[in-house]
């Protein structure tokens, strides 16, 4: 499965802090918010990854990640220019995807959990349609709502119901299979003049060709688009980290982990963290032995 890691838009609502840097490059806690997404998509067994940012981020993302030899991935990278459509990636990366399975996630959108990883894993191989991930929130009305009939099938989705009849959202994390790209060239543009996501898993949805995996208890999910929540995020990582002593969203660590690389090749990526704790932390990672190939989502 191909893996595609929206990191576009103007970040608007986190003016001023982003007037001169894309939203998806400002930390969360200890690492660039970026992080959190791509391990996501490695733990969905992504290998093969595309970049979508703007023109002005493109270069400080191609600093930051690199090639991404060096985390046993390959990363390329591609330009949107305006933001017109979470859908609209998929037309961007229509040849990057190439008729194979593809995983499209927002860059600013962090999950953890104990059993995610594998759960992850276990679902992007089994793919067959399109897949959607649902969290319970307080507040469904900021979000794009699934409903569900009694045996969890999905049977209708809203985005921003003024009056929602489920308080399951849906996140931004999709698995498509390879027909996506036909389904998103056949979208009209909204009324605001983007190509929308909901339409895309519309179209599934009424093929019944889509899957709602309901994210539980046990399970988070943080959308770190506003002041707000950026804030909150990062007290959840350091909260998170600071008790266990592990890290969430640690890239070099999950590389590692799922055999991507070794401890040398870890080590070596600690070296050039200098003397910061992050560094330190991959340096005890390297040291404790041998990857454990399944491991949670960070």
């Amino acid at each position: 499965m191909r893996g595609i890691l929206l990191a576009g838009g103007t970040g608007t609502r986190l003016f001023p802090a982003t007037r001169a840097v894309g939203k998806q490059l400002l930390p969360v806690y200890d690492k660039p918010m970026v992080f959190y997404p791509l391990t996501t998509l490695m733990f969905a067994g992504c290998r093969e990854i595309l970049v979508i940012t703007t023109p002005e981020d493109r270069p400080r993302f191609e600093a930051l990640l690199g090639d991404g030899r060096h985390l046993g991935l390959a990363l390329s990278y591609a330009e949107q220019p305006r933001p017109d459509g979470v859908a609209a990636a998929l037309l961007i990366g229509a040849d990057f995807i190439g008729g194979e399975p593809v995983a499209l996630i927002l860059g600013d959108n962090l999950f953890y959990g104990g059993d995610l990883g594998a759960r992850l894993a276990d679902t992007a191989a089994a793919n067959d349609g399109a897949t959607v991930f649902a969290y319970h929130v307080a507040d469904p009305r900021r979000y794009g709502v699934v409903e569900l009939d009694p045996a969890g099938a999905p049977v209708g989705l809203v985005e921003k119901p003024a009056d929602p009849r489920s308080g399951w959202a849906v996140t931004g994390l999709y698995l498509y299979d390879a027909g996506v790209v036909d389904v998103a060239r056949g979208l009209t543009p909204s009324a605001r003049g983007e190509l929308e996501i909901t339409d895309v898993n519309l179209a599934y949805l009424r093929a019944g060709r889509l899957r709602v995996r309901r994210l539980g208890r046990g399970n988070a999910w943080l959308d770190a688009g506003t002041h707000d929540a950026l804030l909150e995020a990062a007290h959840f990582v350091a909260t998170v980290e600071k008790r266990q002593g592990l890290k969430i969203g640690c890239v070099e660590e999950v590389a590692f982990h799922l055999g991507l690389i070794d401890a040398a090749a870890l080590g070596a990526l600690a070296d050039d963290y200098g003397a910061s704790p992050y560094g330190a932390y991959l340096r005890d990672v390297a040291r404790a032995g041998r990857p454990t190939g399944r491991p949670e989502l960070w």
